[in-house]
This record gives structure tokens, C-alpha cells and sequence, in this order.
């Protein structure tokens, strides 16, 4: 297994647009690694370039001790599932699945081999004879990533693996991976732009805008101390308040805030969303809105005054033009 290292690493299109922007990047040797952003942030032509699929404009690809920036994709030992899985539809799924060994020459009876070893362990020894179009999503899911296993790749890339599930069957597919994950100790970037899916996952997230990251840590890291306000609006299924006062801005999640008898924020309670086991409540406080989270059963009557406030350690404070982290 290796890990991967990027350097000053740039991919610039025909039109001039810099996708990806002179980016330093280091993933560990086992680590489960997620790029996250907006659509056109840069994190899927960022893998791209790891695998070969685009060109380097500038900069370095290492993957291990190996600088790879020139390789062809073959050469790289990377394996890739994209977002549509990219099944032969013609194959069986035990031919798709040996297709990299059947590529490299290897005799049929190798193929077969690993193709049942590597089915087995997916849970898809009973569908080897079936086509792509007799699967459910999740079984082509799996079939996309035993054919990326059965490759013997340093390093695994997943490009919005889970996208095309629908909520139920992407939650299962999320514990499903991460288990794989472990179980190989392979070397995985995933782009994703569910933040609620790189947080379930993976080991540290990058955060990318406009080809450059915003933020590298631990998903907890990201959550509790965004780097700057972009990060603090994109990270958290409520949006964090980001209330101006004076040259900085406060900065407290949803989910840290409380009713109190004294506190940040009065206003009146003018929407109340009920969430399942919580409800998420919108505070009128004049030019601000701020939302708070309860429990299903303390949730306020609409017009109610309600003061709410966090413990010091959950407020943060930005630099108001920068939008920079302050504390």
C-alpha cells in the first residue's frame, strides 16, 4: 500500500480555468480521505489528476515513493470507481470483475479464481453470472468496487461513490464501505459533496472552493472549528449562525445553543421544523436569524420569546472581512 502526495499540484483547462490550484496535499499510507465541496470546487478533476485521467498543468503526483505525475493511469496502480459504476453492461458480473487481470494477460483460470475469492468477500457470490442490468444499485455498487479491489491497486478512488443510492440504501452502503475500508487497509480518496456522508467516513476531510482547500482535519476538527465562514456555512446538516458584531463575526452552531434565562441571542420563535427526534427552531432577533436545535417534546410555541445561549468553548469568532477563524 502507499499513500499519495501532491504538490504545487495545478490542472488547468483549454479556457483558462484553474480547476485545480497549485494544491499541497498529503493522504497517509491507509487512510479513508475525503474531498469535500460544492459542485465546481475542484475535487473530482483533483482526482482525476491522481489517477491520470487528466493532465497535470503543474506541480508533483507521488504516489508512495513513486512520482507518477507523468504515468499513464495503468501505470499508476490506482484503482478508480466513478459515479455511474461503470459496469460493461455485455459482462457478466464475474467477467467485470476480472476485467484488470483479463487486461494483463492473466490466464482465465486466475480470473475466475479472484473473481470468486474477491466476490465472496462483497456478498456477491450468488450474482457472478448475472449482467449489470439484473443487479440492484447497491449490488452494482459492490460489483464497481470488487473490480477495483480485484486490481491489487495501491490506492483506491472513489468519485461520489454513493450519489446514485437512494437514502435508505446509502446509508447501508456507507457502513458497508467504511467496514471494507478497514477491513483492506487501502489507501482511499472519495469526492463527495454530502458533508453529512464525508463526516460518517472518512479519517480527515479536505474542504475545497474554487480549486485550493479550505480546511484539512479530522472530521470533528472541521465541524467543531471551521477554518473560516465558508467552511462554517458548507459543514453541518443546520447552517452555523454567523451573526456580524462589530469587526468580527460570532459563530455558534444550532446544536449548541439552549434556551437560557441570559444569554447570546433574544428573539421570537416565528418557524419551528420538526427534524424526527428534534426539531430546529428560527429565532426573529431583528436583523438576525438564528436557529437552534431541541428536543422533539421542548420544542416552543411560534411567536414565544426565547433566549438561547452556548457553553464559551462552542463560540467562535471570525475576522469580519477576512472570514478567517479568530477563536
Amino acid at each position: 500500500m502507499a499513500g499519495i502526495t501532491a504538490e504545487g499540484l495545478s490542472t488547468v483547462y483549454p479556457n483558462g480555468v484553474r480547476a485545480v490550484d497549485a494544491l499541497d496535499l498529503e493522504v497517509a499510507d491507509g487512510e479513508l480521505f475525503a474531498l469535500l465541496g460544492p459542485s465546481g470546487c475542484g475535487k473530482t478533476t483533483l482526482l482525476r489528476t491522481i489517477a491520470g485521467l487528466e493532465a497535470a498543468s503543474g506541480g508533483v503526483v507521488r504516489i508512495g515513493s513513486r512520482d507518477v505525475t507523468r504515468l499513464q493511469p495503468g501505470d499508476r496502480r490506482v484503482a478508480m470507481v466513478f459515479q455511474d459504476y461503470a459496469l460493461f453492461p455485455h459482462m457478466t458480473v464475474a467477467e467485470n470483475i476480472a476485467y484488470p487481470l483479463r487486461v494483463r494477460g492473466a490466464a482465465k483460470s486466475v480470473q475466475r479464481e479472484t473473481a470468486v475469492r474477491t466476490a465472496g468477500g462483497l456478498s456477491l457470490g450468488e450474482l457472478l453470472d448475472r449482467r449489470p442490468g439484473q443487479l440492484s444499485g447497491g449490488q452494482q455498487q459492490r460489483a464497481a468496487l470488487a473490480r477495483a479491489v480485484a486490481a491489487s491497486a495501491e490506492v483506491l478512488l472513489l468519485d461520489e461513490p454513493l450519489s446514485n443510492l437512494d437514502a435508505r440504501l446509502r446509508l447501508e452502503a456507507r457502513t458497508f464501505l467504511k467496514k471494507l475500508q478497514r477491513e483492506l487497509a487501502l489507501t482511499t480518496v472519495f469526492v463527495t459533496h454530502d458533508q453529512a456522508e464525508a463526516l460518517a467516513l472518512a479519517d480527515r476531510i479536505a474542504v475545497m472552493d474554487s480549486g485550493r482547500i479550505r480546511q484539512l482535519g479530522t472530521p470533528r476538527e472541521v465541524f467543531q472549528r471551521p477554518a473560516d465562514t465558508f467552511v462554517a456555512n458548507f459543514i453541518g446538516s443546520t447552517p452555523m449562525n454567523l451573526v456580524p458584531r462589530g469587526a468580527e463575526v460570532i459563530g455558534v452552531r444550532p446544536e449548541y445553543l439552549s434556551p437560557a434565562a441570559d444569554g447570546l441571542f433574544t428573539g421570537t420563535v416565528s418557524v419551528v421544523e420538526n427534524l424526527g427526534v428534534t426539531s430546529l427552531v428560527t429565532l426573529d432577533c431583528g436583523e438576525d436569524q438564528i436557529g437552534y436545535v431541541v428536543p422533539e417534546d421542548d420544542e416552543p410555541r411560534v411567536g414565544a420569546t426565547v433566549t438561547v445561549d452556548a457553553p464559551p468553548a462552542r463560540v467562535l469568532r471570525y475576522d469580519k472581512e477576512t472570514g478567517l477563524l479568530v477563536r
